[in-house]
């Protein structure tokens, strides 16, 4: 993908963001201007407990040249009152794996390339530069930091200290004598700077949101590299907290990571098969798009020593990994692309800290201690795993983690009150959960000790799940020889679909309570019709009165409303503070992810249905469906927000735009898998 001159004017190229990653929680990212408008944007954001304690390390590298007598600036940034303008010599920006940037000065052709090394908190930036016909200098600044990505270096000065070997140097910043940083620059001068502070960087988004928006940096000195008339030179900068950087080849580290990417995309076999039959240009759309999906698929999956086993990023740049965000985006990250030894990692990964039938929700980013405010990662799991075996039918692995299902089943009815998750199956064989303080479902904003949108009670997707759930581990029972337990859950199961069909159908707005006795208009009703055994049959008059309701309540071209216009508390632009987003996320903002669940319910519906022209528009429709996320997303990811990538949600008014997490795993997984 390719934005050249024309379209790199200021204000539209400073909302383009890209990002790449390195296996491990880390990365580099900032705007196609090379301007840092977020506290998470930088060029090496690095694990120190991966994925998490993510610290702020290489802000940016200002370049600048000299050629003849003149100066000239190749670095863009912003202070409240000032902008320093070398984006004007920028000439394209490419991401084709990587990003590139080329500038042209004069007669000078500057081109760079930033890379991380997979599987190290290393980043490379290689620079090829073909000079006009004057003696040059290029000079190269580094501006670095050591502060949690979270946080904020306003008003610091800086204590460097540092030990220079020609161009590589070692640098201990303030009072961090344990994780060096190392820098090194493949030829040239190092000159030492003292007590050189990079003041005020301004980021507009932080603005935006609320934050502090300005911060200081570190210049601990600056390279120089001269460069003859009409001379080619290849210059490699890198910066990592590994020791032996002098060693490293930027081109080999590039050629390393695009060949890996490259294999992940060919190994899926998605782009071998024509889908759409009757139109070559959507068809070459839907292979383009896809393509872009699967390289953006891996940016989520990353690996925990302290597990030794992979895990899934919920988005970049703030998140870590959530164990409701993973199995969500499990079978598009994961099964769709073929990575199966991965997902069994997953599942390990899942079921590895289950308390009282709890699968962990997520881990401290400062200790790994395992968290459990979920009512509903428990009950997805298991879903994914009926969902791993349609895919690999690799019973004997499933067999081996059974107990661990078994646990979730077992202390959902007995019960449990961990964490104020308040879950038990009443008498009427529906499950309850929650308490007016807690947030254990997906729409879990809280402030402070308020929820946002608690649902606590018999909630209509946690009761979707359960039922789903007790009729996988009764198949699985079945199979794996344990009878009486077969028996007893599909039982559970019967009386569940009994109560949910009686107490869940709201007659007056033809649709599913959300929680019994909460008439808003939500989508999770789509839950009951979505699931491998949806406890609402498919065919039944009642799904089509789901379906028609959230069609003309809340679907849209970016995806589904988390509520109904008209309904109370209704906000349709996120926007402003942290109070002021928190009260909006889940209140009628759209969620590119909850298209999976429409998508699932028509699918179930098509293949229920014995009615030949009641088959036959379904078809229809699914197809207009995926046609028409094909021309969204093919343009969306091409020329608005993170180039590659989707965001975690949008305006729900036009021009809908992007919001929240800029790379979101769940969105890239649902669109992947839908049109795949």
């Amino acid at each position: 993908m390719k934005v050249t001159k024309e379209n790199l004017k200021l204000e539209k190229a400073l909302e383009r963001e890209w990002l790449i990653t390195n296996g491990l929680g880390g990365f580099a990212s900032s705007t196609i201007l090379g301007i840092n408008t977020r506290k998470y944007h930088g060029l090496l954001i690095a694990p120190l407990t991966p994925p998490a304690r993510r610290f702020l390390i290489l802000s940016k590298l200002d370049e600048s040249i000299k050629i003849g007598q003149d100066n000239y600036i190749l670095y863009s940034n912003i202070g409240e009152n000032f902008i320093s303008k070398g984006y004007e010599y920028l000439e394209s920006f490419e991401f084709d794996y990587v990003p590139t940037f080329t500038y042209k000065v004069k007669n000078t052709t500057i081109k760079k390339t930033i890379c991380m090394e997979y599987g190290k908190n290393t980043v490379c930036i290689n620079y090829k530069v073909q000079n006009g016909m004057d003696y040059a200098t290029m000079t190269f600044a580094p501006i670095i930091n050591f502060r949690d990505f979270h946080s904020m270096s306003t008003n610091w000065s800086f204590n460097v200290r540092q030990n220079i070997n020609k161009t590589k140097v070692k640098i201990i910043l303030n009072s961090n004598s344990q994780t060096p940083i190392y820098m090194n620059l493949s030829e040239g001068k190092y000159i030492e700077h003292k007590q050189d502070t990079f003041k005020n960087m301004f980021y507009i988004e932080e603005q935006k949101r609320g934050f502090e928006p300005e911060e200081n940096h570190c210049v601990p000195g600056r390279y120089e590299v001269k460069i003859a008339p009409n001379e080619y030179k290849e210059i490699t900068f890198v910066c990592s907290f590994e020791d032996n950087i002098d060693e490293i080849n930027a081109d080999t580290i590039i050629n390393q990571e695009k060949e890996r990417k490259s294999k992940i995309i060919d190994e899926t076999g998605l782009n071998e098969k024509n889908y759409i039959q009757n139109d070559e240009n959507i068809e070459k759309k839907r292979k383009e798009l896809l393509k872009i999906l699967i390289n953006s698929s891996d940016d989520f999956i990353v690996y925990r020593p302290s597990f030794s086993l992979h895990t899934i990023i919920a988005g970049y740049h703030w998140f870590l990994d959530w164990g409701r965000d993973s199995l969500i985006s499990f079978e598009g990250l994961l099964l769709k692309t073929q990575r199966f030894e991965i997902a069994k990692e997953i599942l390990k990964t899942m079921t590895r800290d289950i308390k009282y039938g709890l699968v962990p929700n997520g881990y401290s980013g400062f200790d790994n201690r395992p968290l459990y405010n979920s009512v509903d990662a428990s009950l997805l799991l298991i879903e994914q795993v009926e969902k791993y075996l349609r895919y690999t039918e690799d019973y004997s692995f499933i067999e081996d983690i059974y107990p661990k299902l078994e646990n979730i089943i077992e202390n959902y009815i007995t019960g449990i009150d961990v964490d104020d998750n308040n879950i038990y199956l009443d008498t009427d064989f529906l499950l309850v959960s929650g308490t007016e303080n807690t947030q254990n479902t997906w729409m879990d904003a809280k402030i402070g000790n308020y929820a946002v949108t608690p649902r606590n009670g018999k909630a209509v997707e946690v009761n979707s799940m359960w039922y789903n759930a007790l009729i996988i581990m009764s198949n699985l029972a079945l199979r794996f020889g344990y009878l009486s337990q077969s028996r007893k859950y599909k039982q559970l199961a019967r009386r569940c679909k009994i109560s949910f069909e009686e107490k869940f159908y709201n007659k007056k707005r033809k649709c599913l309570y959300d929680c019994l006795g909460d008439s808003k208009i939500r989508p999770n009703q789509l839950f009951a019709l979505s699931l491998s055994h949806p406890v609402i049959e498919p065919n039944s008059d009642i799904a089509k009165d789901i379906i028609n309701v959230v069609e003309k309540k809340l679907l849209n071209s970016y995806g589904l409303k988390t509520l109904a216009k008209g309904e109370d508390n209704y906000v349709e632009i996120y926007e402003g503070d942290t109070k002021k987003r928190d009260m909006s996320y889940h209140q009628g903002i759209t969620w590119v992810w909850l298209f999976g669940l429409y998508y699932d319910a028509l699918k179930n519906m098509e293949s229920m249905t014995k009615r030949k022209k009641e088959k036959q528009e379904l078809q229809e429709k699914i197809e207009n469906f995926r046609i028409n996320l094909i021309k969204v997303f093919e343009k969306e990811i091409n020329e608005r927000g993170c180039i590659g990538s989707i965001s975690e949600m949008f305006d729900s008014v036009k021009p809908y735009l992007p919001k929240g997490a800029v790379c979101q795993a769940w969105s890239v997984a649902e669109i992947l898998r839908i049109i795949s």
